[in-house]
C-alpha cells in the first residue's frame, strides 16, 4: 500500500475531538494562513465531499469527491477518484481520518492512500508530513484549549 500517515495524541475525550473534526472543520483543516470551507458534505458513504481551500494570496483549491465511509464518532474517508455524480476523476488519494480512545485522550490518525508509488512520492514531496502534522496540531489546539 502506498500510504502516508500522521498521528497525534490529543488530550481530550473522543467525543470532543470528533465534534471538532466534523463541526469545526474550517478551523483546523488547512495549515494557517490558508483556510477551508465545506462546500457540501453529505455525511454518508457515497455522499458528496466537496471543500474549498483559500490561500493568503488569493489561491483557490477546490476539492471534489465522495465519502467512502462515515462511521459516526470514529472515522470518515473520502476519495477524489469519483465525483458526486459517480463520474470517474483523476484519482490522487483516499483520505482516512480516524480517532480512537487512548488513555485519558484520543489518538487522531490521518492517512493518505495512493494508487501508485509515484503519487505517494509526489504527495510526500508536496509537504504532506509537515502540512498534515500542522493540521493535527491545529485540531489538538481546538480540543485542548480551556473552555471559555
Amino acid at each position: 500500500m502506498h500510504e502516508l500517515v500522521v498521528t497525534r495524541l490529543i488530550e481530550a475525550e473522543p467525543a470532543m475531538v470528533w465534534n471538532a473534526m466534523v463541526n469545526r472543520f474550517a478551523e483546523w483543516w488547512c495549515p494557517r494562513p490558508w483556510r477551508a470551507e465545506i462546500a457540501h458534505w453529505d455525511r454518508r458513504p457515497g455522499g458528496r465531499a466537496d471543500t474549498v481551500m483559500y490561500g493568503p494570496d488569493g489561491e483557490v483549491n477546490r476539492l471534489s469527491g465522495v465519502f467512502l465511509a462515515w462511521d459516526e464518532g470514529r472515522r470518515f474517508a473520502t476519495t477524489d477518484a469519483i465525483t458526486a455524480d459517480l463520474e470517474p476523476a483523476g484519482p490522487f488519494m483516499i483520505g482516512i481520518w480516524e480517532i480512537t480512545p487512548e488513555g485519558n485522550g484520543t489518538r487522531y490518525t490521518a492517512r493518505a492512500r495512493h494508487w501508485s508509488e509515484e503519487a505517494m512520492i509526489q504527495h510526500r514531496d508536496m509537504g504532506f508530513e509537515q502540512g498534515w502534522a500542522t493540521c493535527a496540531a491545529q485540531l489538538a489546539e481546538l480540543c485542548e484549549a480551556p473552555a471559555a
